[in-house]
């Protein structure tokens, strides 16, 4: 398997205790997940997901678990998360996220992922799965964003 590792902050229009709760509605995080078709929360703190993403010349349908552990509102949260996809290959890893007050009564949200990619994603050499795992990232923290302050 192949491990990549970003990071990332984005400021956020909201407090953090909206900014919680937020992050844990099915309804809202699957409008902001680039590719995302379903996602259920099954429990409190576990949900599980079916993503589409494309990378390079690869269409990839994930089907995945996501767990979110160590939660510690206002603060932040783990996130960790197993992907299968299919003759893919799958991922799997994890993200810390801290949230931090900012001026004017915003959120200053960072994130670490670290993850694992196996299987024929791999051939596709690390630079496109950085390139395409930096920009789905952004994507989904500046979607989070809107839906934050619109909701």
């Amino acid at each position: 398997a192949m491990a990549m590792t970003m990071n990332g902050e984005v400021t956020l229009p909201a407090t953090r205790v909206v900014e919680c709760a937020a992050l844990t509605e099915p309804e809202e995080l699957k409008a902001c997940i680039p590719g995302c078709e379903q996602l259920n929360k099954d429990d409190e703190t576990h949900f599980s997901a079916v993503v589409k993403v494309k990378l390079g010349p690869v269409k990839a349908s994930f089907k995945g678990k996501v767990e979110l552990v160590d939660l510690d509102p206002p603060n932040g949260y783990r996130i960790q998360g197993e992907g299968e996809g299919g003759i893919a290959g799958f991922a799997k890893g994890g993200a810390k996220v801290a949230l931090s007050d900012a001026e004017g009564g915003q959120t200053l949200l960072r994130y670490d992922v670290e993850a694992q990619v196996g299987g024929k994603l791999m051939q596709l050499g690390s630079r496109l799965i950085d390139s395409v795992s930096k920009k789905l990232a952004d994507e989904f923290f500046a979607n989070f964003a809107k839906a934050v302050s619109e909701g």
